[in-house]
């Protein structure tokens, strides 16, 4: 009987598409952080992209970036606005950090460009509804940059879901955070709320709930009951060397909600970048027929390192069936590599935002709630 569950999840891998190289894609890189590094990396092995122009905020970032890249002929800017202005570019990474997500993504949208944002979308809903106004208005394509959605392992999870082995899931909790990872070692760009906004939610919360979230159809949450704290953020003990961190931390090292989901749905949502606790568990998807238990990580941002196991009572017995992990490849590579394609095509967003507003909306409702100590509606204005 197990054996025929698992002859049900096979087949998923995608077949790789031919690469026209006649048709180059020239793209630009906003932000030239160390995640941009990957993009630059990725890039650099398509043979149909041209990495033409990067922008950094801070002066000779954008240089020293290409130099240690080994970017030849990249022009650099010291703005997004002048690099979009000067350059007739297709597309654009978005690499900021998460406070100018939003102003960035629009610009470029506003310049007919195609854009590749990093996660998380924005900071705030209202942000996010501004972007997708945008993204309507120019008929470009915004893609938010969740690579996990790559992996075969984390499509199976969806295909479980969709074939009705669980029946009808009622219950999605998710789980993993870090122990110790408050995100210092290239500065205080995620813990400033000028510049962060957010904290773990948007650093790695946001990637446990698009996994879960996506599995079940991207329903619309309706109502979130929130819970935030920096306990170990704001203790100058946590960060040896550099004590002054904990004055200038002002996000969240710690959330938990409690969310109404449409479809009769619950979703029980924690992260951590902080905690004494080695992780708060696996992430479970419970369907009236079946439950579905996905291996707790430290951030849901790749893949995951154990199998997933459905649990169904088969002939009156208690069963347990592992689902084997497949290889998955280049996350990253075939994150852009879809964003490119779908510049190429005319295709649709890898991940749209349609989708990624209610993610959004998640992490925005968790920080209302928390400031008012009570459920409160979720509302997501017309776009």
């Amino acid at each position: 009987m197990a054996e025929n569950i698992l002859n049900r999840f096979e087949n998923i891998y995608d077949e790789e598409p031919e690469i026209d190289t006649s048709v180059k894609v020239k793209v630009g890189i906003i932000g030239t952080g160390w995640i941009a590094e990957e993009h630059a990396r990725c890039y650099k092995a398509m043979p149909d992209v041209e990495l033409v122009a990067a922008a950094d905020l801070v002066p000779g970032k954008a240089e020293k970036f290409c130099k240690t890249n080994k970017l030849e002929g990249v022009r650099c800017y010291e703005s997004g606005h002048a690099m979009l202005e000067a350059e007739d570019l297709d597309a654009v990474s978005i690499c900021t950090y998460n406070c100018q997500h939003a102003p960035c993504a629009i610009d470029a949208l506003e310049h007919g460009v195609h854009v590749m944002l990093e996660k998380p979308f924005t900071v705030t809903v209202d942000e996010a509804v501004e972007v997708m106004r945008a993204e309507k208005k120019s008929g470009k394509i915004l893609t938010i940059g969740f690579q996990p959605r790559m992996s075969v392992n984390m499509k199976r999870i969806k295909q479980i879901v969709d074939s009705g082995e669980l029946g009808k899931v009622y219950y999605i909790q998710s789980g993993g955070g870090r122990r110790v990872g408050i995100p210092t070692p290239y500065g205080t760009t995620f813990i400033d709320k000028e510049t962060g906004g957010i904290g773990a939610m948007g650093d790695i919360g946001c990637y446990s709930l698009d996994m879960l979230l996506n599995a079940v159809g991207y329903p619309k949450p309706l109502t979130v009951t929130g819970y935030t704290s920096d306990f170990f953020g704001k203790d100058p003990n946590y960060y040896p060397g550099h004590p002054e961190y904990a004055d200038v931390f002002g996000v969240d090292d710690f959330a938990a909600g409690f969310v109404r989901l449409e479809g009769g749905i619950m979703l029980d949502f924690r992260i951590s970048w902080a905690m004494h606790m080695d992780t708060m568990g696996d992430a479970i998807i419970l369907g009236t027929k079946g439950g579905l238990k996905i291996p707790s990580t430290e951030c849901w941002n790749g893949d995951f390192d154990k199998p997933l196991k459905i649990y169904k009572t088969i002939a009156g017995k208690p069963t347990c069936t592992e689902i084997p992990l497949d290889p998955s490849g280049d996350l990253f590579h075939e994150k852009l590599r879809s964003f490119v394609t779908a510049v190429k095509t005319g295709g649709a967003a890898t991940i749209p935002s349609s989708q990624i507003i209610y993610n959004q909306a998640i992490i925005d409702g968790i920080v209302k709630s928390n400031a008012v100590g009570h459920e409160i509606p979720v509302e997501i204005p017309e776009v």
